[in-house]
């Protein structure tokens, strides 16, 4: 059987469109005669929705009996045996209730397109698994509810359902996606502008590379080779000269002129590990490249032109940008060069051949030292002037004896000797010594600089042509050798600055640690300009300069005390004390200057981001709160005016009932009101230290019972179980009241039908507990941490219960007193709030309890209880 075809409406946040679209499509297909069913659907009460299923059939769900209630999901087997085309199946992130086959709905998808039938889904983006957590940054809030994102991108089509977050907050604004008591804390909540914003960013980002796998799936498919312009990509090529950041800055402005537009900087690196490039001037423009929002790449290749292609066309590349030949003229006419050819191998990408300042000054080269040593050449030139004619001495007797030939072989070896031992020079010295030798003592006519035979000046010209290249041969292989050894000694070393630099927790410190134990520096400092003096500052001037960063002995005022200088950037040096710096060292600390530098810059960026984040904090709480408050300040102030009219108004005339009915309401609206705006002033008393705390002994059989009472009549309903014998408690009686309204409040809130809260009392080690159980839904453990900060819930809990405030302040007021509140698991399900307090002296024996103390406390009655999905309210 064909697996059936799987299509998913994608949107960025709930009441964008996405049910509306799914049925769209649902009725299309039933118009063009498929056979079309609905597997599941949940209308939540509205009637647009419940409009759409309207003219379709739908397989009736399954009921699971639970505990407490009875749950409603789509029977699988029902669907499977119906056989029909194309089912419709909203929330493909939903969780199916316990005793379900599976346990997610996508499971069960899974099972209908094993069945050949094509389905039609919804999922918002906060439920893809992979951006669960990036949802938690933008919204503060994690869903519990995920999909894989490895099933999403199987689907045969994601297709995206957007609006404005204008359009989405001007339909919840109508009541057309939440209920009307929930409207204002969606608004102020997780349906802000900037959340919505950020969340549709987020849901185009990820369509967007799913379209690039398909596209790239596509490509592979039929063959195709050459870079398509769906986004343009601009490829930088970097030799590591000084047009290098004149480069990049170009690439950078031909980028933004194109939305979405992406620049990757390469360097091609030789294949046989030897750099010809300047390591600092790459370090510092790679900084440069991710500053403007690029990538920096390295690739190796004996081609360059050839590397550069491949590169380009690997990433899919629109554009190249080089820099203009340096090379001159006659070098152009010898060779075109890797601009022409990169031009001529480019194909459909376009390329851009950059002038710069370096044009026509002939290739970068750097400054090269002798692969020997002058002891070496000095040694060199010694055997050359004492081992040739000591050799001449020896075969001048013999030359009637010996063939030319002979003695070129000779003189041969003894230049291959010189070469070895002092290099190019020396040798190439010893090749002509011996050419004139040869030709003056041992070709006719002897002991003249004539040549009668031909054939013999043939032998004495190859002789020096041989010497020549044998002695730069050897030349050039010792200078790879020793590039090869300084290349990986400068790896190695920079291997160990990452080391040092990743298991750091100040990098830049780390760094130039690490520079000063390579080179055995007395101390290594970064200074920095100080803003309003001239670009060039004096050296010496210590005013000029401040130090942003220094390692070592007594560092150094001014770029000019110290015994080598790097200068990183216009602002920035890095001075080194102890010793002069070797020129063959220079290159390896200029990159360690430029990585000073960006280390520098993150640990400033950090620095502000450290200080942001408690203006960041305070604005989440002070959007919080007016988020909350608006609503809890609303629904008292509006029930209170409402009874004070209607008890002022005259046109209506109320019996002695009604008229004690209003008057109350208005009473327990105030009440509200109190409560609330107490809890606001304590909680911003605390936060700012000014809480004025009264302890004295407090016997729990005296305070349980009177915030029982405060509670009113859901009071009754909790079993009191404090042992008589049981110490009294050092608190703030007030103090202490609120905070065991608050606890036995959130549980009386959340306890399960038919599983009262128990409050039981002991005292260990100088301590007493008091603790608060119910055998409510419970809260995660992981979560339990969200639900002491202040106006947070968990999930998408509506604010019709209050602020919440009850557990942070509770918190907040037990710590002030030497407290403290913490949540366990109630065994069986349920959560305990343990409010531990110090003891204040043992009990008396003769001690009376309050009449309620030692007896339960019940009233058996019904109530409604919510899911615990967040934190308790007031």
């Amino acid at each position: 059987m064909a697996r059936g075809r799987l299509r998913i409406y994608l949107g960025a946040a709930p009441g964008v469109g996405k049910t509306f679209a799914m049925f769209s499509e649902a009725h299309r297909c039933k118009e063009q005669g498929t056979d079309v069913v609905v597997g599941f659907v949940e209308t939540y009460g509205r009637e647009d929705t419940a409009r759409l299923v309207g003219g379709l059939e739908v397989v009736p769900p399954k009921t699971l009996c639970g505990q407490e209630t009875n749950f409603a999901e789509m029977d699988v087997d029902a669907v499977v045996g119906r056989s029909p085309q194309v089912v419709v199946v909203d929330e493909l992130a939903h969780t199916n209730a316990p005793g379900s086959r599976n346990t997610k709905r996508w499971q069960d998808i899974q099972q209908l397109l094993d069945a050949g039938i094509t389905v039609l889904s919804t999922v918002n983006i906060q439920h893809l698994e992979s951006l669960n957590d990036a949802v938690w940054q933008i919204a503060n809030v994690s869903p519990q509810e995920t999909v894989p994102d490895k099933f999403v991108r199987l689907a045969d089509q994601v297709e995206l359902v957007d609006v404005t977050p204008e359009v989405l907050r001007r339909r919840i604004a109508l009541g057309n996606v939440l209920p009307p008591d929930q409207v204002d804390a969606a608004l102020g909540g997780y349906f802000r502008v900037d959340n919505l914003t950020a969340l549709r960013e987020l849901a185009l980002l990820w369509l967007a590379d799913q379209v690039d796998e398909q596209l790239d799936a596509y490509r592979a498919a039929r063959g195709v080779g050459g870079a398509w312009g769906a986004r343009e990509r601009l490829v930088v090529a970097l030799t590591g000269g000084p047009e290098g950041e004149a480069l990049i800055r170009r690439a950078a402005r031909i980028a933004a002129r194109t939305k979405g537009a992406e620049v990757m900087a390469v360097h091609v690196a030789r294949a046989d590990g030897l750099t010809g490039a300047d390591p600092a001037s790459l370090a510092r423009q790679r900084v440069l490249v991710e500053s403007l929002g690029g990538t920096y790449h390295q690739v190796t290749g004996d081609r360059v032109p050839a590397a550069l292609i491949d590169f380009a066309r690997g990433v899919d590349a629109t554009q190249l940008v080089l820099g203009a030949s340096r090379r001159g003229r006659l070098a152009q006419i010898l060779s075109p060069g890797v601009g022409v050819t990169t031009t001529n191998l480019s194909g459909p990408i376009d390329v851009h051949l950059v002038i710069h300042e370096q044009v026509g000054r002939g290739r970068l080269r750097l400054a090269a030292r002798s692969p020997v040593s002058r002891s070496r050449q000095l040694a060199g030139f010694a055997l050359t002037v004492l081992g040739l004619p000591m050799l001449t001495a020896v075969l001048y007797p013999l030359r009637d004896d010996l063939s030319l030939s002979s003695n070129v072989l000779l003189v041969l070896a003894t230049v291959v000797a010189v070469a070895l031992v002092g290099g190019r020079w020396p040798a190439v010295a010893a090749a002509v010594i011996g050419f004139l030798l040869l030709n003056f003592y041992f070709t006719e006519p002897f002991d003249a600089f004539d040549i009668a035979n031909s054939e013999h000046l043939l032998a004495l010209l190859v002789f020096l042509v041989v010497a020549v290249a044998v002695a730069t041969v050897v030349d050039v292989a010792a200078r790879r050798t020793r590039e090869a050894a300084a290349a990986s000694a400068d790896a190695s070393t920079l291997a160990a600055v990452a080391g040092s630099v990743l298991r750091g927790t100040r990098p830049l410190t780390a760094l130039l640690e690490r520079l000063r134990e390579t080179f055995g520096l007395a101390s290594v400092t970064v200074l920095e300009r100080v803003p309003g003096w001239s670009d060039a500052p004096d050296q010496q001037a210590r005013d000029a300069w401040r130090i942003a960063a220094t390692v070592g002995g007594p560092p150094c005022q001014a770029p000019g005390q110290g015994d080598a200088t790097v200068p990183v950037d216009d602002d920035l040096a890095l001075v080194l004390c102890g010793r002069a710096l070797p020129a063959s060292d220079r290159r390896i600390v200029e990159a360690f200057a430029a990585q000073a530098a960006l280390a520098l810059r993150q640990e400033r960026l950090a620095a502000e981001a450290a200080k942001a984040r408690p203006l960041e904090e305070a604005d989440k709480m002070r959007t919080a709160l007016l988020a909350a408050v608006s609503h809890d300040l609303r629904t008292p102030l509006a029930s209170a005016m409402a009874a004070v009219a209607s008890l002022r108004s005259r046109d209506v005339e109320f019996s002695t009932e009604d008229q004690k009915e209003l008057l109350a309401t208005a009473a327990e609206s105030h009440e509200r009101l109190r409560r609330l705006i107490e809890n606001l002033l304590d909680m911003s008393r605390l936060q700012a230290g000014a809480l004025g705390v009264f302890a004295t002994a407090v016997g729990l059989e005296d305070a349980v019972p009177t915030a029982l009472d405060e509670i009113g009549e859901p009071g009754r309903l909790v079993r009191v179980r404090i042992p008589d014998d049981l110490a009294t408690v050092t608190a703030d009686p007030g103090l202490l009241q609120r905070i065991l309204v608050n606890v036995i409040g959130n549980a009386l809130r959340f306890s399960s039908p038919g599983k009262l809260p128990i409050i039981t009392g002991s005292d260990r080690d100088g301590q007493v507990e008091l603790r608060v159980i119910d055998h409510g839904p419970g809260i995660p453990e992981e979560h339990r941490d969200r639900v002491f900060q202040p106006f947070q819930r968990l999930g998408d809990r509506s604010n019709g219960t209050g602020v919440g405030l009850g557990l942070a302040l509770s918190r907040g007021l037990a710590e002030a007193m030497g407290g403290s509140l913490t949540p366990e698991t109630t065994p069986g399900g349920g959560l305990t709030m343990v409010l531990t307090l110090p003891a204040a002296r043992p009990p008396s024996a003769a001690r009376a309890t309050h009449p309620t103390a030692l007896a339960d406390r019940t009233i058996v009655g019904r109530q409604h209880h919510p899911s615990r999905t967040g934190t308790e309210q007031v």
